[in-house]
């Protein structure tokens, strides 16, 4: 007879009154009389009384076989699942769904991708209520993924740690380091004439070799750097690319981690603070990030009940340097940030600069700056560098705001060489005909694209606008034409491009009255955007304008409009922590 059959009728009278799962949601499961059909099923996969006993960790992963992004989080989660078992937890595995970005940019698939945050977070939810478990280990990779996650964390604030998927590797192509971004960007080079058909195929078989998500400074990358400097993950585990099995120790520490603040009562709302959403800004800030960043943290803000708006986002770049020379505007990729140290080295330079606030508690359940007490910033390399020595004053990013954007708009600034346009509208609503434009030249040097009716609520869904200004950059006019919408950039974009301007066309923002051959004005060093024209005409066309009706009126991405709010609040689709009566950890 094996073990559990011995041990499983004495052990089961102990689950029945077990002291150990007081206060703990899986005691609705596991504890007393009543709930021995719960435990048959518990028996059913195999698991001991001893183990039924013992607190439950969900280990949630977005793996799927849609993009290399995820690909390696299930073996990853393996490695988080025995950490917890060898910390005393039962380790329970799900999954969740991914829209991978890099597959579903330039065309309608990318409606889904934003959306996906939220499906993320809500299906988590949904299955740690259900299943009543007691502490969360997260995996994600592609961009919204890690935001999703670690939302879902905050919103149900049992003891969580969040652990990245790692970075894919580099490709080669003619002796240097490529990305998919090269690829988007050869689309609009080979549409221009000046690389061939050959030539291309020859690149997008090389440019993505691993398993892992985008390499440069993007929004995976992006996240998961705010994931360690918002406090949430274990120090040096972003950086570590995907196919390093060295990602190991990370994850089996991940699953003691989470063991040990259980332990200790340590909660996600008593880690993200609003000083932690400072850390978070700053080190996207501080590296050229992504400038969906601006919509990710204050979405994670409202889990945690804690206000913090695109303003907010962007008062924390104005004021943190950029040290890191990262692609798509500088010149270095995740792999060359773990050679010289990982994301705690940015951390300690900021820190020592006082850029971000140390006292913060991180899942180490010490303080940040306790955890960077022995980090050190390496000489004889120009990767990251002294906040005395930046590569420029002030962020990567830019928040502005004026009469186009009222509720604010965002731009990256990393590796520009203007920073200010000024010049007439070419107005698209909707980001094919732009596209389509784009790629028959239909477009002049000194023009401001504009491309509307993106929005969350309008689109439904706030596109990426990748594929469309990659072309632009491939054709050689990436600094002779500015683009502004309602919708969003991948974090691969280059130029200046101004997105989540709010508030969006589909509410009667101002975006929505512009006209062919106005005259719209950006400067990113004052911050403001602003349409030139006479206010009695911009009210004139104000009281002419009338809603459009979106082609989705059924599904999905229905719902989502009837609930989405705008983008400066993080485009989040429920009232959140600030007005709960109930939080899950508690039940």
């Amino acid at each position: 007879m094996d073990d559990r059959d011995e041990s499983a009728p004495t052990q089961s009278r102990a689950v029945q009154s077990d002291p150990g799962k007081s206060g703990l949601p899986s005691r609705h499961t596991t504890v007393g009389p009543e709930r021995a059909p719960h435990r048959s099923f518990l028996y059913a996969m195999g698991l001991s009384a001893r183990e039924i006993a013992q607190p439950f960790v969900g280990v949630v992963t977005t793996w799927n076989e849609a993009a290399p992004c995820n690909i390696s989080l299930s073996r990853q989660a393996q490695v988080v699942k025995k950490g917890v078992a060898a910390a005393g937890g039962t380790p329970r595995e799900f999954t969740t769904i991914t829209v991978t970005d890099g597959i579903a940019m330039g065309h309608a698939g990318m409606k889904a991708s934003l959306v996906s945050r939220e499906v993320i977070a809500d299906s988590v939810e949904l299955s740690v209520r259900g299943h009543c478990y007691d502490a969360l280990v997260g995996l994600a990779g592609c961009d919204k993924t890690l935001p999703g996650l670690m939302m879902a964390m905050l919103r149900l604030n049992v003891p969580s740690v969040f652990l990245y998927g790692g970075s894919i590797l580099p490709g080669r192509f003619r002796g240097k380091d490529v990305t998919v971004l090269d690829v988007f960007e050869a689309v609009g080079a080979n549409a221009a004439g000046t690389m061939s058909d050959a030539d291309l195929a020859e690149l997008e078989t090389v440019a993505c070799p691993s398993a892992g998500s985008c390499g440069g400074q993007y929004t995976a990358n992006s996240m998961a750097y705010v994931s360690e400097a918002i406090g949430l993950a274990l120090p040096g585990s972003a950086s570590t690319p995907a196919p390093y099995e060295s990602r190991d120790r990370f994850a089996d520490a991940s699953g003691r981690a989470v063991m040990a603040l259980l332990k200790r009562g340590l909660r996600p709302r008593d880690i993200v603070t609003r000083q932690a959403l400072e850390n978070a800004a700053a080190v996207v800030a501080a590296t050229g990030g992504s400038t969906n960043a601006a919509l990710h943290l204050p979405a994670m803000a409202h889990e945690a009940g804690i206000a913090f708006d695109i303003f907010d986002v962007a008062a924390v770049f104005r004021r943190t340097p950029l040290i890191a020379d990262l692609k798509p505007g500088g010149r270095y990729l995740a792999k060359d940030v773990h050679e010289i140290g990982g994301v705690p080295v940015v951390l300690k330079a900021l820190l020592d600069g006082g850029f971000l606030h140390g006292e913060c508690l991180t899942v180490t359940g010490r303080t940040l700056a306790e955890n960077l007490e022995s980090v050190l910033l390496p000489d004889h390399q120009d990767v990251v560098h002294p906040t005395t020595r930046p590569l420029s004053p002030t962020g990567g990013l830019v928040g502005l705001s004026g009469n186009l954007a009222p509720e604010g708009a965002i731009v990256k600034v990393a590796g520009l060489r203007r920073l200010a346009f000024s010049g007439p509208a070419r107005v698209f609503d909707r980001e094919e005909d732009a596209f389509a434009a784009v790629m028959q030249r239909r477009y002049h040097a000194g023009e401001v694209l504009v491309i509307r009716y993106e929005g969350p609520r309008g689109g439904p869904g706030m596109r990426e606008m990748l594929s469309t200004t990659s072309a632009i950059y491939g054709q050689g006019m990436g600094e002779d034409v500015a683009l502004i919408t309602d919708g969003r950039f991948s974090g691969a974009t280059r130029g200046l491009c101004v997105g989540h301007v709010g508030p969006e066309a589909a509410v009667g923002g101002p975006i929505a009255l512009i006209e062919d051959g106005d005259v719209i004005e950006i400067d990113a060093e004052r911050g403001t955007l602003s349409l030139r024209i006479d206010p009695a005409e911009l009210a004139a066309r104000r009281e002419r304008w009338q809603p459009r009706r979106h082609a989705f009126q059924s599904g999905a991405l229905w719902r989502y409009a009837q609930t989405v709010g705008s983008a400066g609040k993080g485009a989040v689709t429920h009232p959140g922590a600030a007005a709960e009566e109930h939080v899950y950890a508690d039940i």
